[in-house]
């Protein structure tokens, strides 16, 4: 039976991103070798605590090599409100997983997400509040890729 050739190469380059919210979290997956993101889910935040049983089924799931995790600042580059929160996300998913995790600036991602859906496809204000987290999430990661991509 025949392999695709970058089968094996993906799942050894796979990382997940993270747009880190009080309320939801956007994942999107990407790989380093295609150079590609994709929105994969939003999950919700109870109590506004991460869902680490939604987080540990997705790492068991892709077996990322390394996460991604949005941090938000101000345009003078100074922390935000929710910036301490974003560090300490990272903390946790360094604590649990044991897999490096990247920060990469998201200033805006959200922002731009709900403008691309919005303005772009017309998306209705309900589907893109479903939506809207994993876009950024997208984002976030596809600008990492773009990046970090072998040369």
């Amino acid at each position: 039976m025949k392999q695709d050739p970058l089968q094996s190469k993906t799942q050894d380059e796979t990382y997940l991103g993270f747009d880190f919210g009080s309320k939801k979290i956007g994942v999107a997956v990407g790989h380093l070798v295609t150079g590609i993101a994709s929105p994969l889910l939003t999950l919700s935040s109870p109590n506004q605590n991460p869902d680490w049983t939604g987080i540990s089924k997705l790492i068991n799931e892709w077996r990322p090599i390394g996460l991604v995790v949005g941090i938000s600042k101000q345009m003078d580059g100074s922390d935000n409100l929710i910036t301490p929160r974003m560090l300490k996300f990272c903390r946790q998913l360094d604590g649990r997983y044991h897999l490096p995790v990247f920060q990469q600036d998201e200033t805006l991602s959200t922002f731009e997400a709900k403008q691309m859906l919005f303005d772009e496809v017309n998306v209705s204000a309900t589907k893109l509040w479903a939506v809207q987290d994993q876009l950024a999430a997208q984002l976030i990661l596809q600008t990492w890729l773009n990046d970090n991509a072998p040369q």
